[in-house]
């Protein structure tokens, strides 16, 4: 278990010693499957292979993989090796990656791409000899690139204590997210720190198997669940979403064998949660955390009772707390439950941001993660707002600074603002509105297409108005708000 795990990669031997013939990971695309006794000496390999490569402690290698084994492979070697890990989408446009490349300072990289970089194909499954893992505790393991609480994407240092930490809290809930006998379907980006915290890492701290399906489909999935008997969903809203729109006859038959569904990354609408209770008799357990906080804060499996627009209570071993702007608790004896930021203090916190660990958790360990919220009666967080405007699709986060840099670079903008707007299949979409200039000439379509060039897919708007001014506070402030509404 992690509480033994001192690199994060031990989770991987661990399992390995205790059920060397247990299946590790299957492919769904492929139908091959691989032991934990297997998967751990792939590691090995691969660990060998990037320190031939150069590798030292400390280095950082981006892994720009889809999900799947090669991708599980490469991450537990970096580790192992004694690098920090740098997830990439596989999918990011080049300009963004070499950014990211720049920016952390890698010196490898393990898939496909580019920039000042050595790139390293895609591990194969090579046994190597038994490598000591290299690293732990406070040394850094991954450096996960988040839009953080402003500005553009920023690195988050998370160390090897902080995401053990965040296993072992999970691990701690009862009924327990994964457990040994566990099938778990890992369907997401596991690039994203949800779908590589409670997924990848939760399986292997608990030696449970893990179905990978490189994207989720929902035909795809449900076949999945049915034919390898998964018994719990790592998902995000639009997942669920996506099968209630399956017929319910089939949700039953193909949903037969799961005893537990999961939802992160973006809230969960109460209709989705009452219409699979009602389709197959399951809640959706919903949490709530970021890439700062390792990533899991809260949950409603802490409380026991799933609970409509509420993301639950603290993990044990993490503490919540409501301040106002200046870091104050808000004053617990009020009769209302008082609105505030939600400020966070456990080990599973990040060290702060790359390179210096600016911005991380105060001296007496607290950090404040952005959002704004109350917590009822039962001690349940309701998050109300953003303190910031970030716009989150499909769980990714997208900070409108960005998207408007880019559509600024075209010739006849005048001025542009990008904002969320509610969208049924991702949760939320990035919608632009702009000011031309008279006779630029410009059109939607060519917004979108600069757009799609130069930024990640879930990025690009999928809407562009057109206007002739945009709405600003009196101290001259956009007034974003009134933009996410369709211009009259």
């Amino acid at each position: 278990m992690a509480g033994t795990a001192r690199n994060v990669a031990d989770l991987v031997r661990a399992s390995a010693h205790r059920g060397p013939k247990h299946v590790a990971l299957v492919d769904v695309t492929t139908a091959d499957s691989w032991t934990w006794a297997e998967f751990d000496a792939a590691v090995d390999g691969e660990a060998r292979r990037l320190v031939g490569a150069g590798l030292e402690p400390g280095d950082r290698v981006v892994v720009r993989l889809p999900t799947g084994p090669a991708f599980c492979v490469a991450v537990f070697g970096v580790l192992r090796a004694g690098g920090v890990v740098v997830p990439a989408g596989p999918g990011q446009p080049p300009r963004e990656l070499r950014r990211l490349v720049a920016d952390s300072g890698a010196k490898l990289l393990v898939g496909e791409g580019e920039g000042d970089v050595e790139v390293l194909p895609a591990p194969g499954f090579e046994p190597g000899e038994e490598f000591p893992a290299v690293g732990s505790g406070e040394d850094l393991a991954v450096l996960g690139y988040t839009s953080g609480t402003s500005g553009s994407p920023r690195g988050a240092m998370l160390s090897h204590r902080a995401l053990l930490a965040n296993v072992e809290q999970c691990a701690s809930l009862r009924p327990a997210p994964v457990t040994a006998g566990d099938r778990v379907l890992l369907a997401l980006p596991l690039f994203h720190v949800y779908g590589l915290g409670p997924g990848l890492l939760q399986v292997a701290g608990a030696g449970a198997t893990a179905v990978l399906l490189e994207r989720f489909d929902p035909d795809q999935a449900l076949t999945a669940i049915r034919e390898h008997r998964v018994t719990t969903l790592v998902g995000v809203p639009p997942m669920y979403q996506a099968f209630l729109a399956q017929p319910v006859e089939r949700l039953r038959e193909d949903l037969a064998t799961v005893r537990l569904f999961t939802s992160g990354a973006a809230p969960l609408a109460p209709g989705v949660l009452a219409g699979l209770r009602q389709a197959v008799g399951l809640p959706v357990y919903e949490g709530y955390g970021l890439t700062e906080t390792g990533p899991v804060l809260t949950t409603t499996l802490a409380g026991g009772t799933p609970k409509p627009g509420s993301v639950g209570r603290p993990l044990p071993g993490v503490e919540l707390r409501l301040v106002d702007s200046d870091g104050r608790p808000l004053d617990d004896d009020e009769d209302e439950p008082g609105t505030g930021l939600v400020a966070a203090r456990g080990a599973n916190l990040f060290s702060g941001y790359w390179p210096d660990g600016a911005h991380g958790p105060a001296a007496d360990g607290w950090f404040r993660t952005g959002d704004v919220g109350y917590l009822d009666s039962d001690g349940d967080l309701h998050l109300v707002d953003r303190a910031g405007d970030l716009i989150i699709v499909n769980g990714f986060n997208v900070y409108p600074h960005e998207v408007e840099q880019v559509v600024n670079e075209l010739d006849g903008v005048v001025e542009s603002a990008a904002v969320g707007v509610p969208d049924e299949r991702t949760g939320e979409s990035v919608k632009v509105v702009l000011v031309a200039a008279e006779g630029s000439g410009l059109t939607e379509d060519a917004v979108k297409d600069h757009c799609a060039a130069r930024l990640a897919k879930f990025k690009v708007p999928t809407a562009v108005e057109f206007a002739t001014a945009l709405p600003h506070s009196p101290t001259g402030k956009l007034a974003r708000a009134r933009l996410r509404l369709p211009l009259t």
